[in-house]
């Protein structure tokens, strides 16, 4: 069964540029406050009537380029995202129609912030059981558009952006994919969520006016659960693989919040010299996070043939998880 390698990257963010100091302005905050909690300096803001789609497209086209593939002959197409251009149908749905990709099943990923890690480890599977030669896993988020701008906890933290991966077989035994781990813990639902919008919590004019339908969390528990298990995954990611930390040349995480990342790599006896960090540019951009950073290392030279990555990321449920490439 042959491995899984990524064999093509992109990413985009929009134009505008939110600063910590036009935060200022609008919620009680501070640049200080902003980027010694968090590391964010700057995020990105959807223009008007730019679509989450939209953005997935523009990454894709990127990852595609690289990979040296048409659309027309993805196999499928797999778009994490909280924030699809409607309920119905898929946001995954419209980014098949605008690629042109007529051969390709198409399908979205809800795990928040780990979106694009869940997808990456499902389109994995149909790479090595031989369902398909190309697979399209794209993250993406507009999280403007779900924010409560009165929120100061949460309204400094996120951006709009998008990241794609073209997934294929490996011609090289030795490298690709070596392993992923996924996990949830719903019992945590509490702590990061959007309450609003389902039958759990139905929008009404009053659940409107207490903005139940935008993000809301719970930072103190976020974090002391994200540290413990991003640093449990990778450790199993590991272990799996019978690899020790010092062996580790990349670490392509999740960027939530640098003190996070900081912590996990602490633990993992890790210098931060081997992270590729963005944070201070983009924010908490969710599920697009991944591959952005991805795209990123991949295109200013970092990532070396043989090289091996550790990925990490967590989201809302909570969901999480890590992986394993061998570049």
């Amino acid at each position: 069964m042959p491995r899984t390698q990524i064999i093509g990257t992109g990413s985009y963010v929009p134009e505008k540029v939110v600063t910590n100091a036009d935060l200022e302005k609008i919620v009680e905050t501070s640049d200080q406050w902003i980027s010694e909690r968090t590391g964010i300096k700057e995020r990105r803001m959807a223009a008007p009537g730019e679509l989450t789609s939209d953005m997935a497209v523009k990454a894709a086209v990127q990852a595609l380029e690289m990979a040296r593939t048409r659309p027309e002959d993805l196999d499928a197409i797999i778009v994490g995202t909280v924030t699809p251009d409607m309920p119905m149908p898929s946001c995954a749905a419209f980014v098949q129609h605008k690629l042109g990709a007529k051969k390709a099943f198409a399908f979205d990923v809800s795990a928040a912030c780990a979106g694009s890690l869940y997808g990456m480890s499902i389109a994995d599977q149909y790479v090595r059981n031989g369902n398909a030669k190309r697979v399209l896993v794209i993250g993406v988020e507009l999280l403007t558009s779900i924010l409560n701008w009165e929120d100061r906890n949460t309204c400094v933290l996120f951006g709009d952006a998008a990241g794609a991966m073209v997934l294929g077989p490996s011609s090289d035994g030795e490298r690709g994919i070596l392993s992923t781990h996924l996990h949830t813990d719903g019992s945590q639902w509490p702590i990061l969520l959007i309450q609003a919008g389902g039958p759990h919590t139905p929008i009404t004019p009053e659940v409107l006016a207490k903005k139940l339908n935008k993000v809301s969390m719970n930072g103190r528990e976020v974090f002391k659960f994200a540290v413990r298990a991003l640093t449990d995954a990778v450790k199993e990611a590991l272990d799996a693989n019978q690899l020790a930390p010092a062996q580790v040349d990349h670490v392509i995480a999740h960027q939530a919040n640098v003190r996070i990342i900081d912590a996990v790599l602490e633990r993992l006896d890790l210098s931060r010299d081997k992270v590729w960090l963005n944070i201070h540019r983009y924010g908490n951009t969710s599920s697009a996070s991944l591959p952005m950073t991805l795209d990123e290392a991949n295109r200013a030279g970092r990532l070396k043939e043989g090289d091996v990555i550790a990925m990490m990321a967590i989201g809302a449920g909570m969901a999480w998880g890590s992986a394993l490439v061998r570049w």
